[in-house]
């Protein structure tokens, strides 16, 4: 049994709003499992460290002794969540949100308890609403409320296009927090809106209002855009497990201790004594690494997988001295390719394309530890590798 202070510290970690924390308090002193909800509209098929986040909050709270609802949804993905699109974002087919949720179940579980895990729909309430009923549920919001949310404001003041069914999406959200009569509603800071319109929506209903809980976007491996699969800065969670190891070894130092934040499990307090001994004793950085890097490739893996996903690494990069401050660098492809001389040279590791391509002819080019002799060799973008130039030159480069 946790005390309401032991929950409160465990529920905001590395949180950044809780709205309203004095009304969470409240509900946990009231001793009864709150329904926590979580809704992912299934808009790609994989899942990315990224997503955890949010996944890995659920699984908190279910060890707290919650009940945890995660949402897919096949209704709002076929409207399609225009949260931080500059741009009316093309909506998914039902056939192609259908292929893409059966995924995200296969996916989450390698998180979430499955026996303790009820996984919705949002079709199932929306598909059984009349045209009446969606403008019963349109009039309880005004259009300048919805010009509140800053994408919208935006666009509205540059004249950009804002779709009817844009306006929707926010109103559909909130409904879900009303029919799964939510107690508690987790979001990244994106959806911050989105999860305030579900408190104000409950209290129409009649409903207590939820409880908002929103978790930062995580960075990337270059560790200053958003992770996404589109700029391949993303750790895929079906990624194999060398792959998964090798990219979270690549990201820098002071990203490693924001990954530790959102994506460990590992008691905060550990995590901080790392840090100290890292800054106070000498403890090398690269060393602890290896233990997030591990932990979450057991998490997806299992524990030998992320045993021989170690031993890979050091076979290949350790040995090699790879230096403690690499060198992350974008490159930008030509039609989604990237010829190896063309990216040695925009990534700063040779001086010309002609002297990568004599460096490849001589031997002295390696990616991820391999050496290369294709002269041809095309990178394609979404690929992320390190690479390598003679002794001294070496950077981890990402293909736009």
């Amino acid at each position: 049994m946790h005390s309401v202070e032991e929950t409160l510290a465990l529920i905001k970690r590395g949180a950044v709003d809780l709205l309203l924390e004095e009304e969470l308090v409240e509900r946990l002193k009231a001793s009864r499992p709150l329904r926590i909800k979580a809704g992912f509209d299934p808009t790609a098929p994989d899942l990315h460290l990224g997503h955890t986040v949010l996944i890995n909050k659920l699984r908190q709270f279910q060890y707290l002794g919650h009940h945890v609802m995660f949402l897919i949804g096949d209704f709002t993905g076929m409207i399609g969540d225009p949260t931080g699109k500059n741009v009316t974002r093309k909506p998914l087919t039902r056939e192609e949100i259908q292929a893409n949720a059966q995924t995200y179940r296969e996916q989450v579980f390698r998180i979430l308890d499955p026996g303790r895990t009820e996984v919705l729909f949002n079709s199932a309430w929306f598909d059984r609403m009349t045209p009446g009923d969606f403008i019963h549920l349109a009039a309880k919001h005004t259009v300048a409320r919805m010009l509140e949310r800053d994408d919208f404001g935006k666009r509205y003041a540059n004249g950009q296009p804002i779709a009817i069914h844009e306006f929707l999406y926010p109103l559909v959200q909130g409904y879900d927090s009303v029919a799964m009569r939510a107690d508690v509603e987790l979001g990244g800071t994106d959806q911050k809106f989105n999860l305030l319109v579900g408190r104000e929506l409950q209290k129409h209903y009649g409903q207590p209002p939820q409880i908002v809980l929103t978790m930062p976007i995580l960075e990337g491996l270059d560790g200053v855009q958003k992770m996404s699969k589109s700029l391949g800065n993303y750790v895929g969670i079906r990624d194999e497990p060398n792959d998964m190891f090798g990219k979270l070894m690549s990201i820098s130092d002071d990203l490693m201790w924001r990954y530790f934040e959102l994506l460990s499990f590992q008691p905060i307090h550990e995590i901080g004594e790392w840090r100290r001994q890292v800054s106070e004793e000498g403890l090398n950085p690269r060393d602890v690494k290896f233990r997030l890097a591990g932990e979450l490739v057991e998490r997806f893996h299992g524990v030998e997988a992320s045993r021989q996903a170690l031993s890979a690494f050091i076979e290949r990069f350790q040995k090699g001295a790879l230096p403690d401050d690499l060198v992350a660098v974008q490159v930008q492809s030509r039609d989604g390719k990237l010829p190896i001389a063309n990216l040695l040279k925009e990534a700063g590791l040779t001086a010309s394309t002609s002297e990568a391509l004599r460096l490849i002819q001589q031997g002295a080019v390696r990616v991820d530890g391999e050496r290369i002799e294709n002269r041809d060799l095309a990178l394609i973008a979404g690929s992320h590798h390190i690479y390598q130039v003679g002794k001294r030159r070496i950077a981890k480069v990402f293909v736009l």
